[in-house]
């Protein structure tokens, strides 16, 4: 099936000729009769309405076989190179989806210049696969320039740079510059490896090579991540970020190369797959040492050569994506359980970006800590506030969990505390996980030690933590420390805390 797309122009149907009034074929019209196409596709602007509308009946005319449809555009200004783009990615690709075999033709004969620019870069780019056709005017046809030439920029061979698209997106909006990043994402911390960090990736970050995040849990893998597309020049609205660890494993390929309808068992309609959504932008796959061996293959090829191909599809298509991916995992020690691709690794590992845990950027902890204490303020009736203690406090502990661990443990600690100043025995911190002996974290007596402060305080939190586990419920909380209900009450009530 062959299908033509193009814009309606001031020549179309029909325009007059350089010799008296005769009216010759315009460029939609010489085009359906030199080439056969079972469907065509008119895209009308509110600037040729009156052309397109006699272009249907033209074609009705002198084209009877062919279906002619049209797509209506909601484009005031045709030298608009951003609002062209934006509209012809909206509609062409529900157009392609409903007829993925079919062969496309676009002709940049009739629009504006602009229009045949867009029409190039997208051919180019491969966001649509389609030829392109131009036609001369009869007067320079010749036997050496045939009536219609056809260009296929598609093909591999083509000498078009690729990037000339993500440029060509938002030529009006300036870079954001790192400070500007760093402020809009929230990112707080001016410890030198941390700083170092940032550093590292705004210098990755106008590249389209691929990018490894490497970091303990919780260290902030997508912030990072979302700074470098920010920093990146692609539309700040194509970012897509995909937690691997969290798809199950046999619709891990669905999900990130899309399927055609009957794909699979349960496959009962088309799914765009991740890469597509992210077409033009940047890819975040978190986890990505989750995914299955077989889709790590399928995802090495689609870094290789850009061709992305859907379950159940008869070819591939091209994408414009820029991968970022993050793992918490010892890559090194997964390649060597045969769990991760080596040359997976070594594929994405173009840019690589580590990120310290927060125990060793202890002097970021009080400014990070005040910056989550604003976040969960604003959700809050009555503001609270931490004292010196408490973010003395916070700053001695390792964090194993990272600045989320600290996050969980300050807004538990706000959301539990009756107290307009949370003090260092208010903050409930959660014991580690590795800890197996309940006594290891006992204090060593020393000149100053006071066993009753020290015993009241342990009281304190063992009565905040009962509350937390039974959610508020005091007779609950006084059962599972074997009080009665009127002591923890009597605690509530009390100044201890």
């Amino acid at each position: 099936m062959n299908v033509l797309l193009t814009f309606t122009g001031f020549h179309d149907p029909y325009s007059v000729g350089l010799i008296g009034q005769d009216e010759q074929p315009g460029p939609i019209i010489s085009l359906a009769h030199a080439q056969r196409f079972d469907l065509i596709y008119l895209l009308a602007t509110p600037n040729t309405e009156k052309q397109t509308i006699a272009t249907v009946e033209a074609l009705a005319e002198t084209c009877r076989e062919t279906k002619v449809e049209v797509i209506k555009l909601n484009l005031d200004d045709p030298t608009d190179y951003n609002a062209i783009l934006f509209n012809l990615r909206q509609v062409i690709g529900e157009v392609i989806a409903k007829r993925p075999e079919a062969s496309y033709f676009v002709s940049v004969s009739s629009g504006t210049p602009q229009m045949h620019a867009c029409w190039l870069l997208l051919a180019a780019s491969g966001e649509i696969p389609a030829h392109i056709l131009n036609i001369r005017p009869p007067r320079f046809v010749t036997k050496d320039r045939p009536m219609i030439t056809q260009a296929d920029l598609t093909s591999p061979d083509f000498p078009i740079v690729r990037s000339v698209l993500s440029r060509l997106e938002a030529p009006d909006t300036p870079a954001l510059s790192v400070e500007e990043a760093i402020k809009q994402l929230g990112i707080v911390g001016d410890n030198p490896e941390f700083r170092k960090t940032l550093e590292t990736a705004a210098m990755l970050a106008p590249s389209d090579a691929p990018v490894l995040i490497l970091g303990e849990t919780g260290t902030g893998k997508d912030l990072i991540a979302r700074f470098t597309h920010k920093l990146s020049g692609k539309p700040q609205d194509r970012y897509v970020p995909l937690n691997c660890a969290a798809i199950p494993k046999d619709l891990a390929e669905s999900i990130l190369f899309g399927h055609k309808k009957g794909a699979f068992t349960g496959a009962t309609n088309e799914q765009e797959g991740k890469f597509d959504q992210a077409n033009g932008g940047t890819l975040f796959l978190d986890e990505i040492g989750e995914l299955p061996i077989a889709t790590q293959t399928k995802l090495l090829r689609v870094l290789q050569d850009g061709m992305v191909e859907p379950l159940g599809a008869k070819k591939a298509h091209k994408v414009n994506v820029r991968v970022i991916a993050a793992t918490n995992q010892n890559i090194g020690r997964a390649i060597k359980q045969g769990k991760f691709r080596d040359d997976l690794y070594y594929r994405l590992n173009v840019g690589e970006i580590k990120l310290p845990s927060l125990r060793d950027r202890k002097s970021d902890v009080p400014k990070i800590a005040l910056h989550i204490l604003d976040r969960v303020n604003a959700s809050l009736r009555r503001p609270k506030r931490l004292s010196p203690s408490a973010l003395k406090r916070l700053q001695q502990q390792d964090w194993p969990g990272n600045v989320r661990d600290l996050s969980n443990a300050i807004e538990r600690s706000l959301l539990l505390s009756r107290n307009d100043v949370l003090e260092a025995n208010d903050l409930l911190i959660s014991e580690s996980v590795a800890d197996d002996d309940p006594l290891s974290s006992l204090p060593e007596p020393q000149p100053g030690f006071s066993l009753e402060e020290f015993l009241g305080s342990a009281r304190r939190q063992l009565i905040l933590r009962a509350i937390e586990t039974a959610n508020g419920n005091q007779s609950e909380a006084a059962r599972l420390l074997g009080i009665t209900p009127q002591a923890v009450h009597k605690f509530l009530r009390s100044g201890e805390r």
